[in-house]
Parts: C-alpha cells; structure tokens; sequence
C-alpha cells in the first residue's frame, strides 16, 4: 500500500500580495511585535512565534483597526479569510463550520485544527498539527471523545479508536504514507456522509479509495458490483461495505470481514441471504448455504482456512456473472479456476450445477436417493447395534458351560488373519463414524477435540 501526500503549493494572488504588503506596512507604522509582547510575552511564546508563518506579516495583519497604544480591552477577533478565502470558504460549508441549532458558534474553529495562530506551523512541518502523520491524533481532540459526540449526535461509534486499530494507521506509525483522515473525509470542506457532496457519500467511496487504489478501482468498475452502482442501484455493495469503514484490516487478520473464514458469513452473506435484496433484484437465496452444506463450507467452518471461500471462485475485485466469458466462474474458465487448488481439473468440473441445495424441487431423483440412503445409515446401524445387544445379552445370561479340551481335530471357527480384520473393523468403523459426522457437524461440542486434532497435525498439500 503506497499513498503520495504531496505538499501543498500555496498561491497568493495579487490582491492577497498588496493585502499582506499592506498589513506589514501598517504594523510597522504602529506597533512592532516586540511591542505586543510588552503586555502579552505571558501568553505567547516569543520564540514559537518567530517560526511561525505569521510572524513575517507583524501582529497588525490579524489583529486589525488596532489604533493607538496600548488599545481597547476587547478587540475584533481575527479574520483569516483576508488570506485564506478559500480555505475559509471551504470550511463555513462544511460540518465544522455551519452554525449549530439556535445560534449557537460554529462546532469548530481554526485554531482547534491548526493550533494557536500565534505559535502554529505550516502543514508541512513535522511538528505541525496538520502534519499528514499527526491527523489522527488532532482529530481525535474531538472524536474521541464521547461527551462530544453524544452533544452533537455523531453516529459513529469511536471512530478514532477503529482508524488506530487498522492496516492504514499501522502504516503511518510505521512511517509509511497509509490513508489518515483527510485523505477519506478531506480537509476544509468535510461533510457528512449522508450528504451526496460527501467524499464518503456512499456512491463516493469507490472514487475516494480510487485515489490511492487506482487499479483496483478500474477493476471494481467493471465488476457486477460496479456496474449494479453505475446504474444507480442503492444496495450495489462499495469498497466499505466490504472492507469496513475505519478498521479496515489486512484480510490475513482473523478479525477482518475479508478474512478467507469470514468472507461467506459475514461479507458476501450480508446481500446474498438477504431476503429483502432477494426479492427486490430475484438473486437466489440458496447459494450461501449451499456453500454452508458443501466439503468447501464445512471444512471453513471447521477452521480449515486453505479450502476455497466465495472470492476464490468468484474473484475479489474482478466479480462477474458467471454469463461472461470473462468471469471466473464461466463455463470455460472453471477447470482453470479449479485448477488453482485441483491441478489438473478438466472440463468434467463444469458439468454439473454449483450451490444446489439437496431438494425435492431442485434435486428430484438425488434427493429422494440420499433420503433414502440416510434412512439406510439408521436402519443398517441400528439393526447392527441392536443384534450385537441381545446376541450379548444372550450370552451373558445362558450358563457358562463346563471346561473342556478342545479336540485337536476340530477346525476354529475364525483364522487368526481372520480375527485380525474383524477386530481392525471393530475400530476402524467407529471411526470412520466419528470423523464423518465430526466434518458435517463441525460446530458441535463433541467434534471439537478431532477439528482440534486435525487443524495442528492434519496433512497439507503444498
């Protein structure tokens, strides 16, 4: 993952120019700075504000109508559109800046951003507030806290404690350039994301990701799901949708969405087992448990992580229906994309339908066939089970009869080889009774211990 953050070129038109000029002069005409800190070297950092940005424009170019010395108690508040018009702008549409209910000031200010006017740095300074690496942290003066988001009734739930915890501030901690705040949200002009201007609008987020993910985002494009978004369609999933909003993780970690064992229930599920979605768009409802109820779905359940999950057959970014030639999942491309995990995989794993759960509608004879042969797993084992009882208990009730030499010329009943087979019968059936259903059942108490087992010492093919 690569981000540029380039610097930002500041461009100062003519007027801006002569308006600075003038500033300078006027403050020279009246008070120098060191004549401020007469009164206010308390209060301000005579140092800090050297190496400010604004120390160059003298304390007259913010604090404006400044006659005489020393002046009037209360002042007119500094302006910063006189050189940041845009910025200014930018901001009074914005969420920050719109005034609350009733009259009240604006939610934020400059200063809460950038720092003390006096003291602050440019945004390319280390040090700085804005710095790119500190934006976490400067956002998090408010939005970590709880008593603020429940005065201005902000939705989401710990927002900086997710970003903290995810693969774009593990990034940026490691001195990489990940995605910080106002690569999603941007700066001035941020927005809710219930409104359609937002970056984080919902049909938004694509492009916005798409800064830094270009090529996936062609990708997504020309996807179903990209195409189901270009249409206009409210539900067609985006990249949070998926990946989740602020703790997006790396899908090598157990408790991303995207993670192989969570993909099927908690992702691709959210939609596709949606009865409402179902029968607004007619997609069918029975493809994610007949993955549930296939080798591939059980052996995920049981914690098998290298069988193969939705994106393995489908794709990721690149999902298509499986009409286009181009899809994974085309007749064409399925003994390639079998392939991947079946070396060798003909034509012959594209001839029968995939996802079928076993019904009398659906399935006809096959259904009726595995009723059928289920039936028989009980009557055979219990007719067994229940003849091996009472031949025992025959046994043990009829009187042992008295010792006596076995003739030598009487044959045994059984060889020793003989004995042999029936006693590995005797063990292997019980496990092979055990391990299946273990594999059917695998969320049940007692198939832990073989799951267990089998997940440390089970053999894999390379």
């Amino acid at each position: 993952m690569s981000q540029t953050h380039a610097k930002p070129a500041t461009r100062l038109s003519w007027t801006t120019l002569l308006l600075a000029a003038s500033c300078v002069v006027s403050s020279a005409l009246a008070q120098t700075p060191e004549d401020c800190l007469t009164c206010h070297g308390d209060k301000i950092d005579a140092r800090r504000f050297a190496a400010s940005p604004h120390a160059a424009f003298g304390c007259a170019a913010c604090h404006a109508g400044i006659e005489g010395f020393p002046h009037p108690e209360r002042i007119t508040p500094p302006d910063c559109s006189t050189c940041h018009s845009d910025a200014v702008s930018a901001f009074q549409k914005s969420i920050h800046g719109r005034p609350r209910p009733g009259g009240a000031a604006a939610v934020a200010t400059c200063a809460d951003c950038h720092g003390n006017p006096h003291t602050l740095l440019p945004q390319s300074e280390p040090a700085s507030t804005v710095y790119w690496s500190n934006l976490a942290a400067t956002c998090a003066r408010c939005h970590a806290s709880a008593a603020l988001a429940e005065e201005f009734r902000i939705p989401v739930v710990r927002p900086v404690q997710a970003y903290l915890e995810s693969a774009h501030a593990r990034a940026v901690a490691a001195g990489k350039h990940g995605a910080v705040c106002s690569d999603c949200h941007s700066s001035h002009a941020i927005t809710p994301g219930w409104e359609p201007t937002s970056t984080v609008w919902r049909t938004n987020v694509p492009d916005t990701c798409g800064k830094c993910h270009r090529e996936i985002l062609a990708t997504f494009r020309e996807s179903v799901h990209g195409e189901a978004l270009t249409r206009g369609i409210r539900e067609a999933p985006v990249c949070t949708d998926c990946h989740g909003e602020h703790r997006i993780l790396a899908h090598t970690e157990p408790t991303s969405p995207v993670f192989a064992a969570n993909i099927p229930g908690q992702t691709c599920a959210r939609c596709h087992a949606d009865t409402r979605l179902s029968q607004k768009y007619g997609f069918p409802l029975d493809k994610v448990p007949a993955f549930d109820d296939s080798f591939h779905g059980l052996a995920l359940r049981a914690g098998r992580l290298t069988v193969a999950n939705c994106a393995s057959c489908h794709g990721v970014h690149d999902i298509r229906p499986s009409s286009d030639p181009r899809s994974h999942v085309h007749a064409s491309n399925l003994p390639k994309t079998c392939g991947h995990c079946h070396p060798g995989a003909g034509t012959r794993f594209a001839l029968g339908p995939v996802h079928v759960l076993l019904t009398a509608v659906a399935s006809g004879a096959l259904y009726w066939i595995r009723i059928g042969y289920l039936w028989l797993i009980v009557v055979v084992i219990g007719l067994m089970a229940a003849h091996n009882l009472l031949d025992f208990i025959r046994k043990v009730r009829r009187e042992a009869p008295p010792p006596r030499a076995i003739p030598r010329d009487q044959p045994e009943r059984m060889t020793r080889p003989l004995r042999w087979q029936h006693g590995l019968v005797m063990l292997s059936f019980p496990v092979l009774v055990y391990t299946g259903f273990a594999l059917k059942y695998p969320d049940s108490w007692w198939a832990a211990p073989l799951l267990r087992w089998e997940s440390q010492l089970g053999l894999r093919v390379s």
